[in-house]
């Protein structure tokens, strides 16, 4: 089963993106940290960790994510 279609399943179950993402990621530790973290509101704590992955990948962090904002716009 490809992804769009796992996603279509759980739409149709009645499911909210925030459940689909936690049954997706349940088994992998550092994800379900990071949503631990967003869900407590601990805001400066998911943006350290999205600063360390860009600097991991050699991303300016920044920049990327004013171009992630400009998509909503």
């Amino acid at each position: 089963m490809n992804p769009i279609d796992i996603i279509k399943n759980y739409v149709t179950k009645g499911l909210t993106p925030q459940s689909i993402v936690k049954n997706m990621t349940k088994n992998n530790p550092i994800f379900t940290n990071l949503i631990e973290m967003a869900e407590n509101g601990n805001e400066k704590e998911v943006e350290n960790f999205a600063r360390n992955l860009m600097k991991e990948k050699g991303k300016d962090f920044d920049k990327e994510f004013a171009e992630f904002r400009n998509n909503f716009r």
